[in-house]
């Protein structure tokens, strides 16, 4: 037995050593790939934040690399000027938290009856959802325009006003009735999400909601949506990023309405009087660091939550 017991002590100090290397060696390439893609994710929100504060003649000094030499606030004073920041800000905000709201409480209804409710054809329909997210929305673009430019309800709208049609184009109204019916930006995926998330549910806690007398609607909302936290936060994120940077809806629906993503395109001709290109860039550069400053301030506030949420849905890839 002693024998054996040296033999066992031998074999675990020769072990060591190896699971000590193999354990560092694993670390040392861990920090690294974080180190990479920290370095691929911050790299432009640094240059950016570099050039909006460097002056003109910072530019063609070779010295200057990161910290400008000569501080100036003048670049972000043309680029507020040039793409009209206060009011297509507000409006990107209005635009987006609406939608937000609003795709929330449809998609959220949508995945409660794919995951709960059990009805002829629902795995279709599903399919359909699915579809949504794979086929890319500009084989749609024409007659979504035209649906809204020419915007007739079962003919309700020449019944009572008269009109062939009314022209929603150039109003919010294309993104808000999109979001109600949860065919918005990604409303697919929303879908998606809380289906998943429903379907983790215990059935228990529905089956007693509907033994105490609940309806379907109250057991949603008074049961299953309390439950259903992390799928909303993530769901709320994602809908309020992507609304806020798409710039095709946007495009499509609004001309004279202006918001960020349209105005940072259009910021190119109203530099057009600036002779030097490479100053035009830095402009540009400013312009697109004060779109993205709002969503940098909200991750900071809402990371947290955001990670927690993305591990209780289980959303991964």
């Amino acid at each position: 037995m002693k024998s054996q017991a040296v033999r066992m002590d031998g074999w675990i100090s020769r072990r060591n050593p190896l699971e000590k290397a193999k354990n560092w060696t694993w670390q040392i390439i861990r920090a690294v790939l974080v180190l990479g893609f920290c370095y691929i994710i911050l790299f432009p929100i640094f240059l950016r934040l570099s050039v909006a504060f460097r002056d003109r003649i910072d530019i063609y000094d070779p010295t200057v690399l990161w910290i400008p030499r000569h501080f100036t606030l003048e670049n972000l004073e043309i680029a507020i000027s040039a793409t009209n920041y206060l009011s297509a800000l507000w409006n990107t905000f209005l635009i987006s938290s609406t939608t937000t709201l609003i795709q929330v409480c449809s998609c959220a209804l949508a995945g409660y009856a794919f995951a709960r409710l059990k009805f002829k054809g629902s795995g279709l329909l599903f399919g359909l959802v699915i579809f949504t997210i794979v086929v890319p929305p500009q084989t749609i673009m024409i007659p979504l325009y035209l649906t809204y430019r020419y915007f007739d309800l079962f003919g309700l709208v020449g019944l009572f006003s008269g009109k062939s049609s009314i022209n929603l184009i150039d109003t919010f109204w294309p993104f808000l009735i999109s979001s109600a019916t949860a065919m918005g930006l990604k409303n697919g995926l929303y879908i998606y999400i809380f289906r998943q998330f429903f379907r983790g549910i215990p059935k228990e806690i529905e089956e007693a909601a509907l033994a105490d007398g609940a309806g379907i609607f109250k057991t949603f909302y008074r049961i299953m949506l309390p439950n259903a936290i992390p799928a909303v936060v993530t769901v709320v994120l994602f809908s309020f990023v992507w609304q806020w940077n798409d710039s095709y809806y946007v495009s499509l629906f609004l001309s004279k309405v202006k918001v960020l993503s349209t105005q940072l395109t259009d910021m190119g001709p109203a530099l057009g009087k600036e002779p030097d290109p490479v100053y035009q860039s830095m402009l540009l550069n400013t312009g697109v660091l004060l779109m993205m400053g709002p969503l940098i301030a909200l991750y900071l506030f809402v990371q947290r939550y955001f990670v927690e949420s993305v591990e209780r849905t289980g959303l991964v890839g």
